[in-house]
């Protein structure tokens, strides 16, 4: 099928991509003119593992071009809407490039009227599928759909390719089978619904995803208490099949560009319905603490910061990525910086975007290397550089032996028996 994608962030480039491979023939429209010439050099202007390379290959089979042309897509049987829905001042997601896509696909079909599809990939308010196919009602044979989006950072191409689950959300018969022969080939379950309910899948499934992040954050806080260890109590949680072990892991809170921002979102929204949603209103305020909680087990040990080296490893939110949006090594790194610890910090792919925003700390093109002469060191994103570390040299480097493990990957009964000081999050 002919395919346009508008957006080329990090969902637009990936659906692109992912479409291109199951030999459609998929244009790929952006604004930014210099993204497009690098996409048509086969380089993604975003971090993802094994991306550029699948690039690389669809662009020499020719199934994928680049432009920042809409009107070239006139023979577009679907049209991708992904577009970036940041959070706006007041909490609510910001439509405004979804709104200039709409009317850039509306003066296109008035063009070439043709039937196709609109799918809205973009996370969205609830409403806002209906709202636009209101918009679009006078463009005939043009079918609005919601399909979000359900990819991990770090692994996005293959949830693209693989996906666990699709949903399309239709009034139209015509454009739901659209649809089908779009991701035919593709096994996975598949979820027929209105498009307010499409939505609100998408919402609600980050947001409880959020939740069990949350909820294992206040037990490894009350573990850190009783002397027990949190580790092992998800591991005897996830062996029920009716709980399972995904997103059980605590640590120094969630961060990227979906889960902070899809909370505030549904909050807004049940808000504007008169519903409080006091469970999600908690899950954001234990994670906006959670950095901070685990500053204090630092603090206890060593009160004052001030001139004190403190070394940080991994600054993206997560592994695999150079995100850094909401990333708890932010909070982290403002707070050490204003009690006066001199910071050096080191992460294989987001360095450069977080410097930045710190651009007094010192940053290292080693993970060793911000060992030396460290008085504690921070585990904060468990890239595997971070992880697998030659812990007898690192012994011999430090001034202080002290080890805080914010993602609990360390090997800490290794490490004390060999004269570190080990903290991790809810380990005993």
């Amino acid at each position: 099928m002919k395919v346009a994608v508008i957006g080329t962030g990090y969902v637009g480039l990936t659906t692109a991509v992912s479409l291109a491979v199951k030999g459609h023939q998929v244009l790929g429209i952006d604004v930014v003119k210099h993204k497009i010439d690098r996409l048509m050099q086969g380089q993604s202007p975003i971090y993802e593992p094994g991306l550029d390379q699948v690039l690389k290959q669809v662009l020499e089979q020719e199934n994928i071009f680049f432009t920042t042309r809409l009107h070239e897509a006139k023979e577009a049987q679907v049209i991708f809407v992904c577009v970036g829905t940041p959070e706006a001042a007041n909490g609510e997601a910001d439509l405004t490039y979804l709104h200039a896509a709409l009317q850039e696909i509306e003066e296109l079909h008035s063009q070439a009227p043709v039937e196709r599809v609109v799918v809205i990939k973009s996370t969205v308010p609830v409403g806002t599928g209906d709202h636009a196919a209101s918009r679009l009602c006078h463009c005939a044979d043009l079918h609005v759909v919601s399909n979000p989006e359900f990819l991990r950072e770090g692994c996005a191409l293959e949830d693209a390719l693989q996906p666990s689950r699709i949903v399309v959300g239709a009034d139209s018969q015509k454009a739901m089978n659209i649809m089908k022969e779009m991701y035919k080939g593709i096994s996975a379950p598949w979820v027929e619904t209105t498009r307010a309910n499409a939505e609100l899948i998408k919402y609600a499934s980050n947001a409880f995803l959020a939740t069990r992040i949350s909820f294992m954050n206040e037990l490894a806080r009350l573990s850190s208490e009783i002397g027990t260890d949190v580790s092992t109590i998800s591991q005897g949680m996830g062996l029920d099949s009716r709980i399972g072990p995904q997103f059980l892991r605590a640590g120094v809170g969630y961060g990227g560009s979906c889960f902070p921002k899809d909370t505030i979102a549904l909050l807004n929204l049940a808000k504007r319905h008169g519903v409080n949603l006091s469970i999600l209103e908690k899950v954001r305020e234990v994670n906006a603490t959670q950095p901070l909680w685990f500053l204090e087990q630092l603090h206890k040990q060593m009160p004052d910061l001030y001139g004190k080296r403190i070394a940080l490893l991994g600054l993206a939110f997560k592994p695999d990525t150079d995100d850094i949006r909401e990333a708890p090594s932010l909070t982290i790194l403002d707070a050490l910086q204003r009690s006066g610890a001199l910071i050096v910090a080191y992460d294989p792919v987001a360095s450069n975007h977080v410097k930045e925003l710190f651009p007094d700390a010192e940053y290292t093109s080693t993970p060793e290397a911000v060992f030396q002469g460290a008085h504690a060191a921070l585990l904060v994103t468990e890239w595997k550089e971070c992880v697998e570390l030659d812990w007898a040299k690192i012994m011999e480097m430090m001034e202080v032996p002290l080890l805080f493990d914010g993602r609990n990957a360390w090997p800490a009964r290794a490490l004390e028996e060999a004269g570190f000081f080990y903290k991790g999050v809810g380990r005993s």
